[in-house]
């Protein structure tokens, strides 16, 4: 995806992406991302928790 971006495309972007946001608000919307990734992942371990609960009662059920 990213294989035909050279270092001058990539500083064209990051340059637009300082004019847009500036540099203020780089870190507040990175820390929002890693907050949120740290939620994603929290919540599917939680779901997966509970499937394999549930498997673990099934199989105690039936046996």
């Amino acid at each position: 995806m990213f294989g035909n971006l050279g270092p001058m495309e990539i500083f064209i972007i990051v340059a637009a992406i300082l004019i847009l946001f500036g540099a203020k608000k780089i870190p507040e919307f990175a820390k929002g991302i890693g907050k949120g990734m740290k939620e994603f992942k929290k919540a599917v371990k939680e779901v997966e928790e509970d499937i394999k609960l549930d498997d673990d009662n099934d199989e105690q059920k039936k046996a």
